[in-house]
């Protein structure tokens, strides 16, 4: 992460950092539960090992705990304590392995930070709960960390979730809470509740999602949209202002040049016929009423946007079939007008990854070599394949290429943007190139306008598709 945003220098030093960056520090000091609302690039990773390594140093923290998304635990986190020099003196370990082995790893490792992967919280909050082992008389409850940074902090944005549930139990013994994202909100204003609870344990926003909810949106009869009031988001921020920092990449980086293109492709006869037969089951299935439209939204967009790539999945078991190659023909084409420079393409669904694997025997897969992303950045990979779920956050991969194609699209807005900045960012050296296959008169160019207005809310969508289908009926 924040190797992007330096000034260049021999070697990584307190001295490269930005003074937006200490501006920063400072803020995470003063302000014992924060967030740092920092746009890709701008190196929040750096910036928050400064201000820990600065506490550790003046006894106002312990013991460090870090929640990220996997890769970005086992790989970014534990690189960046090693390379600067003002924090290669802080000790780390990654929580991995078998339960057993992160068990042991807990209760005898005593590294300043403990890094672990945002799947795990769940289980460690409940080992720690339910190990003797691990209480002390010091601490009666046996959790060890008195500083919890939340990488990637949208990931907590559904109080639902377990992960939510488990740290929230945990919130009575730690002094210092930071959580860092760059799209604190990317599918509108609901989603920063839960992020905003876990810091002030409800102050600002209320003690309940449902009052929240209530105070600042409208809905509509069913209760499934809701729509936020006249001037409401302005309150909100209002009320965050003093332990929110945001900081954008326009106002502090240069960033390359971008160009984004369409690569439309059509259908062949026998597949359109196909997918316009399921477009009327999708309507037929939808129209039963808002609720039902509601519960399967997600699963019928699945269903085209399957299809729209060229595979379809035919039961529960993921059992699937192909039904056109035309994406694959466009990819060979970028791949062929590539003459050999690297392309890192994004696939939405393991039949993409499946029949681009077969069908270029030169691609990899990040996730299949411990080393691929050494690898990709040195330029010997041609043709990187990742699933933006997997590659969105905390990769930087600028160094190995130039050039996105996205053969399957999704509505997530964050995915979208966090893919596009592993190449688009500072340290990129060319212009970035983005290259959208895209089924022509389909569910894609749906998603890409609703990306392209920043409206992928499963409700905007699901209208989008009503509209757009009912107008090629």
């Amino acid at each position: 992460m924040s190797s992007t945003a330096l000034k260049p220098a021999p070697r990584f030093s307190r001295d490269s950092l930005h003074g937006y960056q200490e501006r920063a520090v400072s803020f995470v000091k003063d302000t014992p539960s924060c967030a740092l609302w920092v746009d890709m690039g701008l190196g929040k990773t750096v910036t928050v090992l400064t201000a820990v390594s600065d506490l550790l140093h003046r006894f106002e923290t312990g013991r460090v705990l870090v929640i990220a998304p996997l890769r970005v635990a086992m790989k970014t986190w534990p690189s960046e304590v090693q390379q600067w020099e003002h924090t290669q003196h802080l000790t780390s370990r990654v929580i991995k392995g078998t339960p057993a082995q992160r068990l042991n790893i807990l209760l005898h490792d005593r590294s300043d930070i403990h890094i672990i992967n945002r799947e795990l919280i769940t289980w460690l909050v409940e080992t720690i709960q339910n190990n003797p082992e691990s209480r002390t008389d010091a601490l009666a409850n046996g959790w060890p960390y008195d500083m919890v940074i939340i990488d990637e902090a949208s990931s907590f944005k559904s109080s639902k979730t377990k992960r939510f549930k488990a740290l929230r139990r945990m919130l009575p013994w730690i002094d210092r809470l930071i959580e860092l994202t760059g799209t604190p909100a990317s599918n509108g204003l609901l989603d920063v509740w839960s992020q905003i609870f876990l810091m002030d344990r409800g102050d600002r926003l209320g003690k309940t999602f449902t009052s929240f909810r209530d105070r600042y949106f409208l809905g509509d009869f069913h209760g499934y949209s809701w729509t936020i009031k006249k001037n409401a988001d302005q309150k909100i921020y209002e009320k965050l202002d003093d332990i929110c920092l945001t900081l954008t990449a326009a106002d502090y980086l240069e960033l390359p040049k971008r160009i984004d293109n369409m690569v439309e492709v059509e259908l062949p006869t026998k597949a359109r016929q196909q997918y316009q037969q399921l477009e009327k089951e999708f309507l037929a299935e939808i129209g039963e009423g808002e609720i039902v439209a509601v519960l399967h939204a997600a699963a019928l967009t699945n269903k085209l946007l399957q299809f729209a790539n060229g595979a379809i999945y035919t039961d529960d078991q993921k059992n699937w079939s192909p039904v056109h190659d035309a994406k694959l023909e466009a990819l060979a084409e970028l791949v062929e007008e590539a003459a050999g420079q690297p392309l890192l393409v994004a696939y939405n669904y393991r039949t993409d990854l499946t029949r681009i694997l077969d069908r270029f025997p030169q691609a990899e897969a990040i996730g299949r070599d411990p080393n691929t992303i050494d690898r990709w950045n040195k330029g010997d990979i041609p043709l990187l394949l990742a699933h933006p779920a997997s590659a969105g956050h905390g990769l930087n991969l600028q160094h190995g290429g130039n050039t996105i194609i996205w053969f399957g699209l999704n509505w997530s807005l964050e995915l979208y943007q966090q893919f596009n900045a592993r190449l688009h960012r500072q340290g990129q050296e060319k212009p970035v190139i983005i290259h959208h296959i895209a089924a022509h008169n389909t569910v894609d160019e749906t998603v890409l306008a609703a990306l392209a207005r920043k409206d992928v809310t499963q409700r905007a969508l699901l209208n989008a598709l009503k509209q757009d289908i009912g107008g090629r009926a």
